[in-house]
């Protein structure tokens, strides 16, 4: 039986997106290994070699009385047969899939929890991608369907370093 092996990354919705990247870079000694200024989405690490990111800083949070703070808990699981097994299972319980995505450094299945939270379990496929990319994945292709859709995420994304962007690699 598949299990979660544990706590993956969490992804805050900000306000100020500069202002609260600094507090986790600068504050608290973490090092930015992602990001997407222009999509608003910054990823920090305490340990990049360890984890690509452990929380993920994505602006939108709304100005009202429903702050709508969490953008998502996402849980590692040891294989790919377990991200096919949680998948089965999600879908046999009947809660609502997002989506299911191939992160090159990473795979994973958004879905609902009972109380609509946004929750992924991700398979962690080895390379490490240094770009926020999420293209669909069908699950149900083989193996190796599957680590050949990671090579080439990875082989296109291979010039950016960690904490750069494609547009700046675009015009070096």
């Amino acid at each position: 039986m598949p299990r979660v092996v544990g706590l993956g990354h969490i992804g805050l919705y900000v306000r100020d997106l500069e202002k609260m990247v600094a507090f986790y870079r600068d504050f608290l000694g973490m090092q930015v290994t992602k990001q997407n200024q222009k999509g608003g989405t910054v990823f920090l690490s305490s340990d990049p070699w360890a984890s690509d990111h452990e929380i993920a800083l994505i602006k939108g949070r709304p100005e009202n009385d429903n702050p709508h703070l969490i953008n998502q808990i996402s849980m590692r699981v040891e294989t790919l047969a377990d991200l096919r097994d949680f998948h089965k299972r999600i879908l046999a319980e009947g809660y609502q899939v997002q989506r299911l995505v191939n992160h090159g450094s990473a795979s994973g299945c958004y879905f609902l929890d009972p109380e609509g939270n946004t929750t992924e379990f991700f398979w962690r496929t080895g390379p490490d991608c240094w770009v926020p990319t999420g293209e669909p994945v069908d699950l149900s292709d083989s193996d190796e369907a599957l680590i050949s859709h990671v090579n080439t995420i990875i082989e296109r994304n291979k010039d950016v370093p960690m904490g750069g962007t494609r547009e700046a690699v675009a015009t070096r």
